[in-house]
């Protein structure tokens, strides 16, 4: 057969190349290395494109949110999954600490801010004191593990892992922890490979975790200036403009779902006497500790706020008029009972209460509902006082 039409009939059967006779040898190698680098080329033309796909899939996913800690949780399952190793987590602690925080770990996704001895860890200590990736191609043969091999052995200790990679990150300029990837004796060992996937994995989500954590900080602001702004100062409690927001709330969700709500307003007896006779800190402290009190009492849907001056409100949602005096009973012993004021000045303290239960004839919104109750506070009073009045 004439070389021309070998050469067509060979490339036409999936043959990459044909060299016909006589064979050359130098001819012969000169293709077999040019072919392997292409087929090297192609390999690695082909990991890239995966990475570059991989890489894009989990920065949609992380972008969907704008929680740190989900981000965590999302790198180390995607990472985990596409270099398929068992084991990757993120800790985070300064360059200077011995100590750091697990916030997310593939191999035990519960877990969460698990506090860890970093002088375990040589890998970890080496990558936050250089700032450096580390490759642990064999835990074995590294001397990087020379002393803690030592330690293994002689504490009779079977470590699994074999290789792994350590990548020191920064949020805000500032190191900020370490992205842990390891494999145990069934794993392929880790390769430069896989340290560039993963450094541009972490390099890219840096981005949105400083947004994330902006976005934390910031909320938490919003809800620190909420609760300065609905709290009273001195006791803890709602103060009085929260209280009628949540007034308003409660009775649109009584009158709504046909349940009932109790307001109760709390008064300390004789009060003045207090403040003329122990001092106004002294008075304060006794309405501290009493706010303590109706706190302690309270079940989670009750709201507990300071009215004014030494007055208390206290809303129980979906409470009938006896479960309210079972209630009102309860608080009247545990302040006959407890001492207020210092442990060396004692005060003895009673309290007047009125209850005022929706739904009423009497009672057609929230301000109503207090006026009702207020009154009955009024008869409790010229009742004796240290008793309650519905």
């Amino acid at each position: 057969m004439p070389p021309e039409e070998a050469t067509v009939r060979s490339l036409g059967l999936g043959a990459a190349d044909f060299i016909p006779k006589p064979f050359r040898v130098r001819e012969l190698l000169a293709r077999v290395k040019a072919h392997l680098r292409v087929g090297q080329e192609l390999n690695q033309a082909r990991a890239e494109a995966r990475s570059r796909t991989e890489l894009m899939d989990i920065m949609q996913e992380i972008t969907a949110t704008l929680k740190p800690d989900e981000i965590y949780q999302i790198l180390v399952r995607r990472v985990a999954q596409a270099l398929g190793i068992s084991r990757c987590s993120i800790l985070l602690a300064g360059p200077d600490e011995n100590e750091g925080t697990v916030v997310a770990a593939y191999e035990n996704p519960i877990i969460q801010n698990l506090q860890v001895d970093l002088g375990r860890y040589p890998e970890v200590r080496q990558a936050f004191a250089s700032g450096e990736t580390i490759l642990v191609r064999d835990t074995r043969t590294d001397p990087l593990f020379h002393g803690v091999r030592a330690d293994w052995e002689s504490a009779g200790q079977l470590v699994p892992t074999r290789s792994a990679i350590v990548i020191r990150f920064s949020l805000r300029m500032e190191p900020a922890g370490v992205f842990f990837l390891r494999t145990v004796d069934d794993d392929p060992p880790l390769t430069e490979q896989d340290v560039q996937f993963a450094e541009q994995v972490i390099a890219a989500a840096v981005a949105a975790l400083e947004k994330a954590y902006d976005m934390e900080q910031a909320v938490q602001g919003q809800e620190q200036m909420r609760h300065l702004a609905e709290t009273d100062a001195l006791t803890g409690c709602f103060n009085r403009r929260a209280l009628m927001e949540k007034l308003e709330q409660e009775m649109d969700r009584a009158a709504r779902y046909a349940t009932m709500l109790t307001g109760m307003m709390v008064d300390i007896d004789n009060f003045k006497p207090i403040n003329d006779t122990y001092g106004h800190l002294v008075g304060d402290r006794v309405l501290k500790q009493l706010a303590a009190l109706l706190k302690r009492e309270q079940r989670s849907v009750d709201v507990v706020a300071r009215y004014g001056g030494e007055e208390f409100v206290v809303l129980l949602p979906e409470t009938t008029a006896a479960e309210s005096r079972n209630f009102a009973e309860r608080i009247l012993k545990r302040v006959a009972s407890y001492e207020f004021g210092e442990a060396d000045r004692p005060v003895r303290v009673t309290i007047s209460i009125g209850i005022a239960t929706y739904p009423d004839e009497r009672v057609s919104d929230g301000e109503s509902l207090l006026n009702l109750a207020d009154s009955h506070l009024y008869r409790a009073k010229n009742d004796g006082r240290n008793r309650f009045r519905d």
